[in-house]
């Protein structure tokens, strides 16, 4: 991980992206000693956002299934359809 102010950023800034993007090291760019933004590649970025979904569809499912197993059991078909104003 490298540490950048935003300052030196814009100044450097090829470098800043030949980091992140050939070299796959997150660039964590600083204001006042405090981190405000990151330099990420952009494959990389879209990697972590498809994971993220994928860990909270799991934890959807987790959750529905704890529904079901606690005795909620599943909502008819016609409800969803009807709340949902497709019926």
């Amino acid at each position: 991980m490298t540490y950048m102010t935003v300052s030196d950023a814009r100044a450097r800034l090829a470098e800043v992206v030949d980091e992140a993007r050939v070299r796959h090291n997150p660039v964590y760019l600083t204001r006042r000693g405090q981190r405000v933004a990151a330099v990420i590649d952009a494959e990389d970025l879209d990697r972590l956002i498809e994971a993220a979904e994928d860990l909270a569809d799991i934890e959807a499912a987790r959750a529905a299934r704890a529904e079901i197993t606690d005795g909620e059991g599943p909502i008819p078909w016609d409800e969803v359809k009807a709340d949902l104003g497709l019926a």
